[in-house]
């Protein structure tokens, strides 16, 4: 008894299998370098799990085991190719059209088994066709998928999500030696390593930028500033590791570090080798434990994003991106940690940098240009703690706005699968829209007073603006005028909680107010030191008796006088009243905070050293080291996971891996995508081989036990277990590819 038609029939098939060609080729033509940029990532990430499924296929052939299908890609089947008695058979898409006979009989519980034979043919679909003359039959059909990513091996007797088949035949995976199919069940995993040894030997003989073990800073209270480095510190060896390594093995040995467990490390400065040890710690605002070293960065100026911020620095600033600092003030520099120090002691309102600029005709040139400085709040610890304003022997300078922005306000709370749902149909949130506030306040504002408080410093603002969330908020400030005025405005805002950083905000950058020498507010600094009688909003007006203007001024003098006594004179409300204070100049660095930097935003490349063999041997055997390296990092971060020490959302799954693919290949960071592919192969590699089915290394604890106790695991716990570890691995992978999700594209 035939079944009824299926509404999803022939025709249906055919008519989905048009509307989404036509679909892809639409998005194909109006996408085409997005298409191509795709099309390479897939085939890269296609690539590693098509030679971990040749290594099976090669082996089993090897060692007599019959190989039924071997698939390029992922069904369903776009063409497949077998040899069969009459000749050569080839399938075209045979799921979308199959016999008429097969679908009337799908399902038909009364009829018999077919034969292998019969079987096939059943499964050969309308556009089938057999050409060329009769031959010997082959095992194995080979297929290309649908679905361009990775492939498969369909071995006779061996299935991946359950037990091995019961069968006679003596070319069953099932009835081969322990040995045999250890072999055959290993040769995946030896495949992706042995292409990740080749991909990274092809990778150190062409050359490859990576940011060097250099020390490019130090972050303010981190285990790299309590051990004692220093910038400019070459770090030649880090956990017993010194052949070519870069800075990705410093940051990977801080995070994969047991809590409290010190890593040791051995520093070139100088041409002193010192030795430290460093337990890594996780910093404010960070998801992995580090040592606190910033990378090092380079004296160019890196590209930005769009032509408009471009063409924005170089108007404000006449820096554009290529440019290679040369010079600061007079002085050479040759490298980043050079020009840093020099930046920071520059206590004027602008600076002269020499650049060397290479124009369209390729010749190089140098320039001249002088970017205006600011004064850095410092880095204003969250809780109400003074010392942590940066300030000149205890005297804070009022606050200026550098910038305005619009603040867009956190909406209403959305769980994740709300996060996705609106993402896809392009909504910005459920139930009101976010607004969005943009200040009154202008480039150039003094801030007076903020609610109640006279010149108040950047903590008081900040709790401040806290507690006047949603609520009107008066600022006074002094506003530049035109021909050098100044006039004082009341200007409301509305300090709104952020839906990015989920701070209270009204959307502005503020800086220290250098241009005039009025004092904000006298803070204690450290036990010992010396903190000024000076009232707020009082304006000094000389040091040691010679007239000030600025704050740049104040500075210049108050450093004439390194340990000696010296008075500061001031006058409170317009010359209303006046005083002076004794001030014994200190030579603690704390007496004196105060940071200069470039008032603009300058981005400086960071700094990449070419990592090249000097010969094909010796090309070989950094790739080798790379491999292992990375196979020991990739087994450590797992156990690191098991036991806590690093957390899942750390990880990168499917859907990350492709986006970094991606970004890689769209940058055209071609050798950078081709240590990616290694380093895809390496993981892999080690993933496929944990103990857990069905996983390669899954099986190959069955065959363990089996050579241990004489016989095979029943198939009834085989497939119980295999079941429990498919259902372990998907919960792994949904974890890790939502992370991947909201990391790509809800951050």
């Amino acid at each position: 008894m035939s079944k009824p038609k299926s509404l999803f029939g022939k025709s249906f098939k055919v008519f989905m299998l048009l509307a989404i060609l036509a679909g892809v080729i639409y998005l194909i033509v109006r996408n085409i370098d997005a298409f191509g940029n795709v099309l390479l990532v897939l085939l890269g990430f296609g690539t590693v799990i098509l030679v971990h499924e040749f290594g099976h296929f090669i082996s089993a052939k090897l060692c007599g085991i019959k190989v039924e299908m071997f698939s390029i890609g992922f069904p369903p089947i776009l063409i497949g190719f077998k040899r069969v008695a009459e000749g050569f058979r080839v399938r075209i898409l045979p799921g979308f059209f199959a016999k008429k006979e097969t679908e009337d009989t799908e399902g038909d519980q009364d009829k018999p088994d077919q034969s292998g034979a019969e079987a096939e043919k059943a499964d050969d679909g309308l556009l089938t066709f057999t050409a060329g003359g009769k031959g010997k039959v082959w095992d194995t059909e080979y297929c290309v998928g649908m679905i361009p990513v990775g492939g498969f091996v369909k071995m006779l007797g061996q299935e991946d999500a359950g037990s091995a088949k019961a069968t006679d035949d003596p070319h069953s995976f099932a009835n081969k030696s322990v040995a045999a199919r250890m072999v055959v069940v290993a040769a995946g995993v030896t495949c992706n390593v042995i292409l990740a040894v080749i991909i990274f030997v092809a990778v150190f003989l062409i050359g490859i930028k990576q940011p060097p073990a250099v020390v490019g800073g130090i972050e303010p209270n981190s285990p790299a500033e309590h051990a004692g480095l220093q910038t400019a510190d070459e770090i030649i060896e880090i956990d017993g590791k010194s052949k070519n390594i870069d800075m990705t093995d410093i940051m990977l040995a801080a995070a994969l570090s047991k809590d409290g467990e010190k890593v040791k490390m051995k520093v070139d400065r100088g041409g002193e080798v010192i030795e430290f040890e460093l337990a890594s710690r996780k910093q404010p605002g960070q998801s992995l434990k580090t040592f606190g070293i910033r990378l090092p960065e380079s004296l160019e100026i890196d590209k930005f994003a769009g032509p408009n911020q471009v063409k924005e620095l170089k108007a404000k600033t006449g820096l554009v991106p290529g440019d290679v600092v040369k010079s600061i003030n007079g002085q050479q520099v040759e490298h980043y940690w050079d020009f840093e120090p020099i930046l920071r002691s520059t206590y004027t309102p602008t600076v002269k940098l020499s650049i060397e600029r290479t124009g369209k005709d390729k010749k190089t040139e140098l320039f001249e240009v002088g970017p205006a400085l600011a004064w850095s709040l410092g880095d204003n610890l969250p809780e109400n703690d003074e010392t942590s304003l940066y300030h000149i022997h205890s005297m804070v300078p009022r606050l200026k706005v550098t910038g305005v922005s619009k603040v867009v306000r956190k909406g209403p709370e959305r769980n994740l699968p709300q996060r996705i749902l609106d993402r896809i149909l392009g909504l910005t949130g459920r139930g009101p829209k976010p607004e969005t506030i943009l200040s009154g306040l202008k480039v150039g504002d003094i801030i007076l007073a903020v609610g109640d408080v006279q010149n108040p410093t950047y903590n008081e603002m900040r709790q401040i603006t806290e507690q006047h969330e949603d609520s009107e908020l008066l600022v006074k400030v002094l506003r530049p005028a035109a021909a050098g005025a100044e006039k004082v405005l009341m200007v409301p805002v509305k300090p709104v909680r952020r839906a990015d950083t989920n701070d209270v905000a009204i959307g502005i950058a503020l800086a220290l107010d250098a241009d005039h020498a009025v004092v904000a507010k006298t803070i204690a600094v450290f036990d010992g030191a010396t903190r000024l009688d000076i009232p707020r909003g009082a304006v000094i007006t000389a040091v040691d008796g010679e007239p000030v203007s600025s704050f740049y001024g104040v500075v210049r003098e108050i450093q004439k006088y390194p340990g000696e006594h010296i008075t500061i004179d001031y006058r409170l409300n317009n010359a209303e009243s006046a005083g002076a204070v004794a001030l014994a100049v200190a030579t603690d660095e704390k007496a004196f905070t105060v940071k200069p930097g470039l008032a603009e935003f300058v981005p400086f490349k960071q700094r990449r050293d070419l990592y090249k063999a000097k010969n094909p041997v010796d090309a070989i055997m950094m790739g080798g080291r790379k491999t292992v390296s990375l196979i020991a990092q990739t087994y450590l971060t797992i156990r690191r996971l098991i036991v806590g020490a690093v957390s899942p959302k750390s990880l990168m799954g499917p859907v990350g891996i492709l986006a970094a693919s991606y970004h890689t290949v769209a940058d055209k960071m071609w050798i950078e995508y081709l240590f990616l592919i290694g380093l895809i192969n390496a993981a892999i590699a080690v993933f496929n081989f944990l103990p857990l089915p069905p996983l390669d290394g899954g099986l190959a604890a069955f065959l363990v036990v089996e050579k241990i106790k004489g016989s095979a695991v029943s198939e009834r716990v085989q497939g119980f277990i295999v079941r429990l570890g498919l259902a372990l691995v998907l919960v792994l992978f949904v974890y890790i590819t939502l992370n991947d999700v909201i990391r790509s594209f809800f951050s």
